[in-house]
């Protein structure tokens, strides 16, 4: 019987297994998870679950009964030391697992501060796992002061969150703006505002010199030589893909575990899926750390392990909430040389990124409706007329007609 080790506890993992079974897969599938809880929803971790809005259950992607109901074996709090590409085995702390195929959902990881500057002491944290929002929610207290030491999507909704609970945030970016390396000038002066107005202290083209403290961080002195009291510390500045298992195997690498367009590793019995693997994309190579990449990805592995030879065609869409603001992004704006505004009414605004006429992406604040338009476009190849996209007048629906 057909043996299929999946190896990663997140969105792409679920997916995989789920889409093995419902495409008629009936051989042997074991899934590796180093957490202790079945495969569950990470987006929600640093928002409504720390707000207290999600309990831990709704977290899961699916009830403990899937497993057993589709002969799934789940093996939670086991961590995958080794995997021999020659002879078809992974190692465990305690066994050795063979495979007919093996799938990595291996994720990321957050970069972390050194040591030397204070980065392991209590009270400064990362957003990853379950783990690590357990641990910092009792800082979230009325009063307490917080440190975020980077200015992306993950820092920008932890200080929302924060600020939320009652935490005093200052948030420091080394680059000139927040959002620097992701978005438009556009974009960081709207979410710069919206924090701003609600109490957030940004710190631009500053960044930390050292965190200080005996045992727990007490204070940070920051690049231009001040010194703030800090009750706690939240790092958001990036993550490394989760390469180490493929790297020891002898796999390729390249920005994350190399696949081809299919979803096969350099060894053709090893596959890898979402925010570890990269994969060719309109004439290159891409990776996505979205959860609709690590789910659609893993879906057509499923279906290619059974025989499909089916390419993986991304379509990246990305989201972000932030107070009262549902950031929706469709399309990746690599190369863009003009942003074309839409001015909606209060909040509501999207920005739109062209490179000469053609249509990128989109940032749509507020904006469900130019979001989904602009998704479609990009789909579809089509770049409406940049004067009709700034024109509010102009109903979205029209711009279909590009």
């Amino acid at each position: 019987m057909t043996h299929i080790v999946v190896v990663g506890g997140g969105q792409a993992s679920e997916s995989l297994v789920a889409n093995l079974r419902k495409h008629g897969f009936d051989g042997q599938i074991t899934l590796l998870s180093d957490e202790p809880t079945p495969p569950y929803q990470r987006p929600p971790l640093s928002k409504a679950y720390l707000l207290g809005d999600m309990t831990k259950e709704r977290l899961q992607l699916r009830p403990d009964s899937f497993y057993e109901d589709q002969n799934i074996t789940l093996r939670l709090s086991t961590r995958v030391t080794a995997i021999n590409a020659q002879a078809k085995t992974i190692r465990t702390a305690n066994d050795v697992i063979s495979y007919d195929q093996l799938v990595l959902t291996t994720g990321a990881t957050p970069r972390r501060l050194p040591a030397a500057i204070g980065g392991e002491l209590a009270g400064v944290h990362v957003v990853r796992n379950l783990a690590d929002v357990d641990g910092m929610a009792p800082s979230f207290k009325q009063g307490a002061r917080a440190l975020i030491v980077g200015g992306g999507y993950i820092g920008l909704e932890a200080a929302a969150v924060a600020t939320k609970l009652g935490v005093s945030v200052t948030l420091v970016e080394m680059s000139d703006r927040i959002l620097q390396r992701v978005a438009a000038p556009e974009t960081s002066a709207y979410f710069r505002d919206l924090h701003t107005s609600h109490g957030v202290e940004i710190r631009e083209g500053i960044g930390l010199d050292r965190l200080e403290g005996d045992d727990k961080v007490t204070s940070a002195k920051l690049s231009d030589g001040t010194d703030i009291p800090v009750d706690f510390v939240i790092v958001g500045v990036g993550v490394t893909p989760g390469t180490e298992l493929a790297e020891a195997a002898g796999l390729d690498i390249q920005n994350g575990i190399k696949t081809d367009a299919q979803g096969r590793t350099s060894d053709p019995s090893i596959w890898a899926a979402g925010d570890c693997a990269s994969f060719p994309w309109k004439g290159g190579r891409i990776r996505l750390e979205s959860v609709p990449n690590a789910i659609d990805q893993a879906a057509v592995i499923a279906q290619n392990i059974m025989g499909a030879e089916k390419d993986y065609v991304a379509t990246p869409w990305f989201w972000s909430d932030q107070y009262d603001v549902k950031l929706q992004i469709a399309g990746l704006n690599a190369g863009y040389d003009a942003i074309v505004t839409r001015q909606g009414e209060g909040k509501t605004a999207s920005f739109w990124y062209y490179h000469g006429d053609t249509l990128l992406a989109v940032d749509a604040m507020n904006d469900p409706r130019a979001y989904m338009v602009a998704k479609r476009l990009i789909e579809a190849g089509k770049s409406p007329d940049p004067a009709n996209v700034r024109n509010p007048d102009f109903p979205a629906k029209d711009l279909l007609k590009a």
